[in-house]
């Protein structure tokens, strides 16, 4: 068989050191330098953006970090207004240019949250990765890793814990109100799910259909295990071409197999609530949400659908342990845990397994990116990805 992910491919990468020592002291991973194509024109072209990209698809003979650099500044269009990107649209233009706007995110923007780029937050496209190198990888962190066996064998390890009880098939919002008067409530779930009583009406979330094939004796569907579809093109090779990319899981892990699975993905407003979709309206919704959170004793809001944030994994992972800091003297003012916390210590830091950073055996390897040249505009808005990256990557 094949390893696959119910949910997506999900690739872990971050440049937070205590977010990778804390997920590796409770299970083992592995590096992966995840790569991921796009077809545009008809042709396979890699993504994030670089020279090899700008090359082919626009016939250009860019050779340096210079002339790359050179070339942006000439393509980019600040907006008209003469101010900051009012919008993805402004914001995508002031990055890439029109040519590569029109090409590839514009077209993608749309499949991706079903509206104009022009209606969507600057924050969207506010780190759209465009590299001045020959950088093929999708990530530049320096941490980037898969967990050995799959997120399944990972998540058993976080719970194996003595003072865990899972449950699941269960309905929070039908058993709250037997719960202790006193119990402590971290909800993880819709902010307007919580607050569906308040009359403020609701937010918008995107979900993904998947869509499986499998090919028999076949190899190989694809040449690395993402390539995204970003043009609403008609010969894709499938009747509905509306797909926002095609995922490939035995690529990760080495997995050995005469035969292959294929998941075309496809954006929808049906399905589970996977992604905030931060529109005008939707981030002055939240905010009177957010308000009410404020002032919900016993209950802290974590996560990516209680925080109407597009939090990566690594971000996800630490908007928990910064919750972890700062309510665990107010649950358990008397414990050992809480005198490290107030003496300084990260909760990361009483990993069972301390990973070792730098060279040498059991270390995690720094990403080594292509000489001369770097990232463009990296670092821009941490809480909110990119519309052009395909969601479910982290």
């Amino acid at each position: 068989g094949v390893l696959v992910n119910k949910y997506g491919a999900h690739l872990f990468h971050t440049e937070l050191a205590h977010v990778y020592e804390y997920i590796t002291s409770l299970h083992p991973w592995e590096r992966y330098d995840h790569q991921v194509l796009a077809r545009v024109d008809g042709r396979l072209v890699p993504v994030p953006v670089n020279i090899n990209t700008v090359n082919t698809l626009l016939n250009l003979t860019i050779k340096t970090t210079e002339e790359m650099d050179a070339w942006l500044k000439m393509t980019q269009q600040q907006p008209t207004h003469g101010g900051a990107p009012q919008n993805s649209k402004e914001m995508a233009l002031s990055r890439v240019g029109p040519q590569l706007y029109s090409k590839i995110f514009e077209p993608y923007t749309y499949k991706q949250w079903a509206k104009d780029p022009s209606e969507l937050a600057p924050s969207v496209t506010a780190r759209i990765p465009v590299r001045n190198n020959y950088d093929n990888r999708y990530f530049s962190d320096r941490f980037q890793a898969l967990p050995q066996g799959g997120y399944t064998r990972f998540f058993e390890s976080l719970l194996a814990h003595p003072n865990i009880t899972t449950i699941i098939n269960v309905d929070f919002f039908q058993v709250r109100e037997h719960l202790p008067r006193r119990a402590k409530i971290f909800y993880t779930g819709p902010v307007d799910t919580y607050f569906s009583n308040a009359g403020l009406g609701k937010l918008e979330y995107r979900s993904i259909r998947f869509v499986r094939e499998i090919y028999y004796n076949h190899g190989f569907f694809q040449p690395v295990s993402v390539v995204n579809y970003p043009q609403n093109e008609k010969d894709c090779g499938f009747a509905d071409c509306s797909f926002t990319r095609i995922v490939e899981y035995k690529h990760y892990y080495g997995q050995k197999s005469p035969h292959t699975v294929t998941f075309r993905e496809y954006s929808s407003d049906e399905g589970e609530p996977y992604y905030p979709v931060p529109s005008a309206r939707n981030v002055k919704l939240y905010e009177q949400f957010k308000a009410l959170a404020e002032k919900e004793k016993g209950v802290y809001f974590v996560g990516r659908l209680a925080n109407y944030k597009y939090f990566n994994m690594d971000q996800a992972i630490d908007n928990a342990l910064t919750i972890f800091e700062q309510t665990l003297c107010d649950i358990m003012p008397a414990s050992g845990a809480c005198r490290a916390l107030q003496a300084g210590e990260h909760p990361a830091k009483w990993a069972t397994k301390p990973v070792r950073f730098g060279t040498g055996e059991g270390a995690q390897p720094a990403s080594t990116p292509a000489a001369g040249g770097g990232i463009v505009g990296a670092g821009v808005d941490k809480a909110m990805e990119t519309a052009w990256r395909s969601p479910s990557d982290d």
